[in-house]
């Protein structure tokens, strides 16, 4: 995460809206059209099988178009992809990041 947090700071200047954003990007003051894109990426990775038309429509009200979206979809499920690879192998994190605790408070999550 920290990693993340340094390439949006290098990208928006504003450490206080990092700072926001990492609290919690629902109530970080983002632009709308961002929310929406935010939304669409969490519901794909945490609910893939309740995504519908609605959900592409949704970003289409914001501006989006369907290479945005394609984008977008293909960037998520990649990352979600590559991230859950590595979880079931036990790679461990870039010796500069920070592991996130697993629920139960061991190890990498």
């Amino acid at each position: 995460m920290q990693a993340h947090l340094h390439d949006l700071r290098s990208v928006v200047d504003d450490d206080a809206l990092v700072a926001r954003f990492a609290e919690d990007w629902r109530t970080a003051g983002l632009e709308p059209h961002v929310v929406a894109i935010l939304e669409f990426a969490a519901k794909l990775t945490d609910a893939p099988a309740t995504m519908t038309r609605a959900d592409v429509d949704a970003l289409r009200a914001h501006g989006y178009d369907d290479g945005d979206i394609h984008d977008a979809t293909q960037v998520v499920a990649y990352f979600n992809y590559i991230n859950r690879v590595a979880d079931a192998l036990g790679v461990p994190p870039e010796a500069q990041m920070t592991p996130w605790p697993r629920e139960d408070g061991t190890g990498i999550a």
